[in-house]
C-alpha cells in the first residue's frame, strides 16, 4: 500500500476553517489525529502528493465534485428508530389538533430512521394519512440521503420499532436479503428526501411547516450559527409550530423566537 500523502503542520487548521465555512461544523482539536488521517486518505484516492493540494483545490473550487466527499467525511450519522421516544406521542397529539395540510421538516435525517419514525407516528395518529400529510427530510451527507431513500435496514437496526409497526410498515427480505427489511412504499411515499446544508440560503422555497425536527445537530455549531439557524426555523414554521430539539440542546437563551414547552420541545412565538 502506498504511503499516505504529506500532512502539513497547518492542514488541520485549514480543514477546520473551510469545513466550518461550508457546513458550520466545528472540528474540535481532539479530533486532529482522526481528521488528518481522513484528509490524507482522501488526498491519496485523488492521486495527490499532499493534503495541502487537496485543501487548496477545495478552497479554490466552490463547485468541486469533491466537496460532498469532504463534508461527508466529517458528519456523524448516529441515529435510531424512535430515538428520544418521548417526542413522538407529543407529535401525534399535536398533529391531531392541527388542520391539514400538515407538514414536518426533519432537517438532519441521516440514514432515514428519524423521518420514517415520524411517518409511522403520523400514519397512526391521523385519519386519512395518505392525503394532506407530508414530510420533508434533508441532510448534508449525500451518502446518508441515498441510504434513507432506499429505506433498507438490518433487523438489528429496527429493534426499537414495535412489533405491530414492523409487520405493518416493513417488508422482510428473502434470499440474499434475508435478515433485512425495507420500508413499505406507502411509508416512503410520505417523505421527500433531499440534500440540504443548513448554512445554505437555499432553504425550502415557498414552504412552511407545522413542526421541525432538529435533534442533536446544533451541538456541532457555534452559538452564533445556532442563533441564526433558529431564527430561520422560526421563519418557516406556521404560527404555533413546534421545534423538536435534542436532549442535550438548550435554546432558551439563544433567541426570543421560541418558548420552551418542556421535554426539549419549543413553540414558535
Amino acid at each position: 500500500m502506498p504511503d499516505l500523502p504529506e500532512i502539513g503542520h497547518n492542514d488541520f487548521e485549514k480543514a477546520s476553517r473551510i469545513l466550518r465555512a461550508r457546513a458550520g461544523i466545528v472540528l474540535g482539536g481532539h479530533k486532529r489525529e482522526m481528521a488528518e488521517r481522513t484528509l490524507a486518505l482522501k488526498a491519496r484516492r485523488l492521486g495527490l502528493q499532499s493534503v495541502k493540494e487537496y485543501l487548496d483545490h477545495l478552497e479554490a473550487n466552490s463547485q468541486s465534485e469533491h466537496w460532498d466527499g469532504f463534508v461527508n467525511a466529517f458528519t456523524i450519522n448516529h441515529t435510531a428508530f424512535f430515538r428520544e421516544q418521548h417526542h413522538f406521542p407529543i407529535l401525534a397529539e399535536f398533529a391531531k389538533r392541527r388542520k391539514k395540510p400538515f407538514s414536518v421538516w426533519c432537517c438532519a435525517s441521516s440514514t432515514g430512521e428519524e423521518p420514517y419514525s415520524i411517518a409511522i407516528t403520523l400514519r397512526e395518529a391521523c385519519t386519512a394519512p395518505d392525503t394532506g400529510i407530508s414530510i420533508f427530510a434533508t441532510d448534508i451527507d449525500t451518502h446518508a440521503v441515498e441510504r434513507a431513500r432506499e429505506g433498507m435496514y438490518s433487523m438489528e437496526r429496527v429493534k426499537p420499532v414495535p412489533e405491530e409497526y414492523l409487520h405493518r410498515y416493513f417488508q422482510r427480505g428473502a434470499g440474499r436479503r434475508a435478515g433485512m427489511v425495507r420500508v413499505k412504499p406507502e411509508l416512503r411515499g410520505m417523505i421527500e428526501f433531499d440534500v440540504l446544508n443548513l448554512l445554505s440560503t437555499n432553504w425550502p422555497p415557498s414552504q412552511s411547516f407545522d413542526a421541525i425536527f432538529c435533534r442533536n445537530t446544533m451541538i456541532y455549531f457555534d452559538k452564533a450559527t445556532q442563533t441564526r439557524i433558529l431564527e430561520r426555523f422560526a421563519g418557516v414554521l406556521k404560527p404555533g409550530g413546534l421545534l423538536f430539539a435534542g436532549h442535550s440542546e438548550n435554546f432558551t437563551y439563544l433567541t426570543k423566537a421560541f418558548r420552551l414547552l418542556g421535554q426539549t420541545v419549543y413553540e414558535a412565538i
